[in-house]
């Protein structure tokens, strides 16, 4: 063995020297990482030729491993690490030879980048990088982050830390509708630390909490690494629990689980927002602490107000938090009542399939004894009583189709169970609500006439629901109903979105907020994949940002308006109309309900080829779509290029000798353990798509292999990815800020700051360790 270590070892040096030299060579580390699988390579297979490399693998003909199997010691766990004294054999890092090696490695390069770049399952996943980094791109060159500053500050700012607490504020909302890290510290760097330091803020807190709060991206949704991650490990886990269910004799993960061993972006995006709420929370309250013991260094600063007219502390109270609360509240009483709620009628013309038991019982003895282990004896038990049930009453019951009269029956119960009034209605009248009580307080000795008939609209809209609207009316009956009411509304509601548009922080933060809840709310909520969400969200980043050019030009920006209106038609008649026109005996309603939706559809198209016109003729477009691609292009190429040095590591058995390691700890707590704190060093000195692309994919098989939860093991990943961008001395984006930061800002004044920040930050990943129910609790919630 050369200098005493295995062949396999040596090879795995070779690669990170070699990866490493190339990151620090100055070229594109996406073409770094390539070159560097190609040089390893290469020079692993020169001392492979040479004799020089010889792994030391465990001789599987000698009669002492031929006793551990003959004991019921599965061959796969058996290592070197785990069995140390077993005899071993030399042989060449290739057995076959790096000839054979290299072809199937090219082979492999040209099925991966088939399948995860240019087709399959994971590129239409892919595709959702290229939108969120538009949206991000457009926003921040939209001046968007500069107003939000401005306003929070007035806010936040009369409050010891005001100034600090808005900027965790600002880089939440920043991460919640760009999610790339360097934009959000480079813009609240330029924009926010020099008014910091002007007021007298210390450069310690001011670059910390800039540092921390831009790399907040890399956690809220909708998170770049989160789609990255996403990706990878809905594969990993469903591979590493096919065969962890075949180890111990079962047929599928589906059997041994009780449940598909599946994990989607949609799932880690509900995941992740608690984590990124509660680490904004830490950031926010640890500058607000500060402040408290340090007021010379973070003092409170009034910088004017948000609102035209003042008001007193009863009305804010009355119309920003009581009547909202008692809309809200009231609505949610009503809905347990069940006096608002479900109106659907619609009924399968087919029988329900019969429950299956929780368990599948009918399993060989091997896989009995390990279900048992996983799931307790007591849900095995259950399992069987259900399944002997099932056996007795015939078998498990199978759909069948419904005659008229248990089809009339199965109307009719569904017409007694509906609720007086619809969900739909409830939250579209809280919604039109809120802008009048909202309105109303935000200018009080205006003239409430306009509002009191908006609200006289909502009441007459909820009797005509109670009264006169029934689940079997049909939507064009409802919309004739509705008619006068939403009238009365709608007039109310103009009136109130103008004063709405006279208080700064409304004004500047609902648009984009709009945005972002329409983009994570249809992830979130499991109404749409993150891909279609994506370009949703890119569009109306685009529409946004014309918006703003056109107001800043002095331009009417109501093509802008009205296309946003458009949008919201074609939502409001798909949901409410049957718009399939290709089927036979269309009602005319339907015809109808289908031109106007598609009427306001080509308006809403031209609304963004508008705004893309806008944009392009004020010199914004073309940067940001320049910028998009190189940013998309780096993440694809780094993706071909991981995949390429993944191959090497695999080639040579690399991949197989970290996971027997990892495999030789009995307690998964201690495995998961070691793979973050090699996450953690690895993050001093690779980007997270480096350490996405080419760590990953050789720990996953481990760590998505056990009984963790993957969605828990992914989200802590992601916050241990976000710890590693802020550890001195080098996290990136502590780089990013001191190409930004004043002269008068040392390097040392970076470092300090940061440094109570990272603690918090593995407080984080503590707590989130203690209480995994934080990570699980919102998918748990809202199913995906």
């Amino acid at each position: 063995m050369l200098f005493g270590l295995d062949g396999v070892e040596i090879g795995l040096i070779i690669v990170f020297v070699c990866l490493f030299g190339g990151i620090l060579s100055g070229f594109p580390v996406a073409f770094a990482i390539a070159g560097a699988g190609v040089i390893s390579f290469g020079i692993i297979a020169a001392l492979d030729s040479a004799g020089l490399l010889i792994h030391q693998a465990i001789d599987e003909s000698a009669q002492a491993y031929r006793d551990l199997v003959n004991s019921g010691i599965k061959p796969d766990s058996i290592s070197v690490f785990r069995y140390p004294d077993l005899p071993r054999i030399g042989e060449p890092v290739f057995p076959k030879g790096w000839e054979v090696a290299l072809d199937r490695n090219v082979s492999f390069v040209v099925n991966r980048m088939n399948e995860r770049v240019l087709a399959g399952q994971s590129i239409e996943t892919l595709l959702a990088v290229l939108m969120f980094v538009l949206m991000g791109i457009t926003l921040e060159r939209s001046k968007i982050a500069n107003d939000l500053l401005t306003t929070m500050a007035r806010v936040f700012g009369p409050l010891p830390g005001g100034l600090a607490v808005s900027i965790v504020v600002v880089g939440a909302f920043l991460a919640a509708s760009t999610g790339i890290v360097g934009a959000t510290v480079v813009t609240m760097g330029l924009l926010a630390l020099p008014t910091m330091l002007r007021n007298n803020y210390s450069p310690e807190i001011a670059t910390g909490v800039i540092a921390a709060s831009g790399t907040l991206g890399q956690i809220i949704p909708p998170s770049i690494v989160i789609v990255l991650l996403g990706t990878l490990a809905g594969d990993l886990y469903s591979a590493a629990q096919e065969a962890r269910a075949q180890s111990v004799g079962c047929t599928d993960a589906l059997t041994y689980l009780g449940e598909p061993a599946v994990v989607s972006v949609g799932t880690l995006f509900q995941a992740a927002l608690l984590p990124g709420i509660l680490l904004a929370l830490l950031y926010a309250l640890y500058a607000f602490g500060y402040a408290m013991l340090n007021p010379e260094k973070a003092p409170a600063v009034e910088m004017g107000t948000t609102n035209a007219e003042p008001i007193t502390r009863s009305e804010g109270f009355t119309w920003f938090l009581g009547a909202p609360v008692l809309m809200i509240v009231g609505t949610i009483l009503l809905g347990n009542l069940n006096i608002v709620g479900n109106q659907s009628t619609t009924v399968s013309a087919f029988s329900d399939i019969g429950a299956a038991a929780s368990l599948r019982t009918n399993v060989s003895d091997d896989c009995k004894v390990a279900m048992i282990e996983l799931h307790g004896q007591e849900a095995w038990d259950t399992a069987v009583a259900q399944q002997e049930e099932i056996a007795a009453a015939g078998g498990v019951q199978q759909s069948e189709r419904l005659t008229e009269d248990e089809f009339a029956a199965a109307v009719d119960a569904k017409v007694a169970e509906a609720a007086p009034i619809g969900t739909g209605t409830a939250v579209l009248l809280i919604l039109l609500g809120l802008i009048l009580t909202t309105a109303r307080g935000i200018a009080p000795s205006r003239d409430a006439r306009p509002l009191l008939i908006g609200g006289i609209g909502v009441v007459l809209a909820l009797l005509a629901d109670i009264i006169l609207i029934g689940p079997l009316n049909t939507a064009g009956y409802y919309v004739a109903i509705m008619a006068i009411p939403f009238a009365l509304i709608m007039y109310g509601v103009v009136e109130g979105i103008k004063r709405c548009a006279q208080n700064e922080l409304i004004r500047v933060v609902f648009p984009p907020l709009v945005l972002i809840v329409a983009v994570l709310g249809s992830i979130l909520g499991g109404i749409t994949n993150p891909t279609p969400a994506a370009a949703l969200g890119a569009g109306g980043a685009i529409m946004l940002a014309a918006y703003r050019k056109l107001t800043d030009m002095d331009r009417s920006p109501k093509v802008i308006i009205w296309s946003t209106l458009a949008i919201v038609v074609c939502i409001l008649i798909g949901v409410n109309f049957d718009l399939r026109i290709n089927q036979d005996n269309v009602t005319a309603q339907s015809w109808f309900a289908f031109f106007v939706a598609y009427a306001a559809y080509l308006y809403a198209l031209f609304g963004l080829l508008f705004s893309c016109y806008i944009l392009w003729t004020s010199g914004v477009l073309a940067p940001v779509v320049r910028e998009t691609a190189k940013v998309t292009s780096m993440v694809f190429t780094i993706l071909i290029g991981s995949q390429l040095l993944n191959l090497v590591v695999i080639s040579f058995g690399g991949e197989h000798y970290i996971q027997q390691f990892l495999k030789s700890f009995d307690n998964e707590f201690t495995v998961f353990l070691i793979v973050m704190l090699v996450l953690f060093i690895l993050g001093f000195v690779l980007d997270f798509l480096e350490i996405i692309y080419i760590v990953i994919p050789i720990v996953g098989p481990v760590i998505y292999g056990g009984t963790f939860d993957p969605k828990w093991v992914t989200i802590m990943i992601a916050v241990n990815l976000q710890t590693s961008f802020l550890t001195p001395p080098f996290g990136f984006a502590l780089f990013y800020l001191r190409g930004v930061a004043p002269k008068e800002v040392t390097t040392g004044h970076i470092y300090r700051g940061i440094i109570p920040f990272v603690l918090i930050q593995v407080a984080g990943l503590a707590l989130l360790w203690t209480f995994p129910g934080i990570v699980t609790l919102v998918p748990d919630l809202i199913p995906n």
